[in-house]
């Protein structure tokens, strides 16, 4: 299944089938990272100020888990009982609701805990960015000067996740309640953060923007990045 981003605003209705018994939901979501862009103090790694027109991303086979033991997020497999989301799906992180979120799908699902889930970042078949991953469309803004910019990455890597950790524990179906999952993507493994230390884990293996302050189209390696998460919880990625 392909999700047309000219169908966006539409998925984001799903978001109420969540409500239904014995269902599963699943979003993506950017954050604030997505939806408002890079402000101070949170900054790039290089003090770029970053604000997003597009953040487009493709997702593949999707499946949510209830695994005993839970899932450590410690390898690429995950052995227990799944529900499949149909894809591939694209979509764009900026066109998010009020929580900052996109819509995927929602699928029946057996009453229980998912507390896992695997998923991959894949190139979009088609449209208008076909064989990327990945896409960053925006303007970025330093020391009084601004470029406009397309980053990109044809990457694909997968993720096997644990439980969706956060304020509120999530995956939760009963036989009267629908329940909710997230793939969470933290954008400063990418651009780092600049009000963090320059040797903070993230800043060192973030890619930052100075490589692309001549504006224009670049493209980039999630080599090392570890972008996916669920919530604060971490996933075991492979590329692919």
């Amino acid at each position: 299944m392909m999700i047309r981003l000219t169908l966006a605003a539409s998925l984001l209705g799903a978001g109420a089938m969540a409500a239904q018994a014995d269902t599963l939901t699943l979003f993506a979501t950017g954050e604030d990272q997505a939806t408002v862009g890079f402000h101070a103090p949170e900054l790039t790694r290089d003090g770029w100020q970053l604000d997003f027109s597009r953040v487009i991303v493709t997702f593949d086979a999707i499946t949510a888990w209830r695994t005993d033991p839970p899932f450590q997020a410690d390898s690429p497999a995950i052995d227990g009982a799944g529900v499949a989301f149909d894809g591939p799906v694209t979509v764009d992180l900026v066109d998010a609701d009020a929580d900052g979120r996109v819509a995927l799908a929602t699928r029946p699902a057996a009453p229980g805990h998912y507390n896992a889930l695997s998923w991959a970042l894949v190139p979009a078949p088609e449209g208008p960015f076909a064989g990327y991953s990945m896409v960053f469309e925006g303007t970025a803004t330093r020391d009084g000067t601004q470029v406009t910019f397309t980053l990109a990455t044809r990457d694909a890597v997968a993720h096997a996740c644990g439980e969706y950790l956060g304020d509120v524990r999530k995956g939760f179906v009963t036989a009267d309640t629908g329940g909710t999952l997230e793939i969470t993507l933290h954008l400063d493994h990418v651009f780092g953060r600049a009000d963090r230390p320059a040797d903070d884990p993230m800043n060192r293996q973030a890619v930052g923007f100075d490589a692309f302050a001549d504006g224009g189209m670049h493209e980039f390696s999630m080599d090392g990045l570890h972008v996916g998460h669920v919530g604060e919880g971490h996933c075991h990625d492979t590329p692919l």
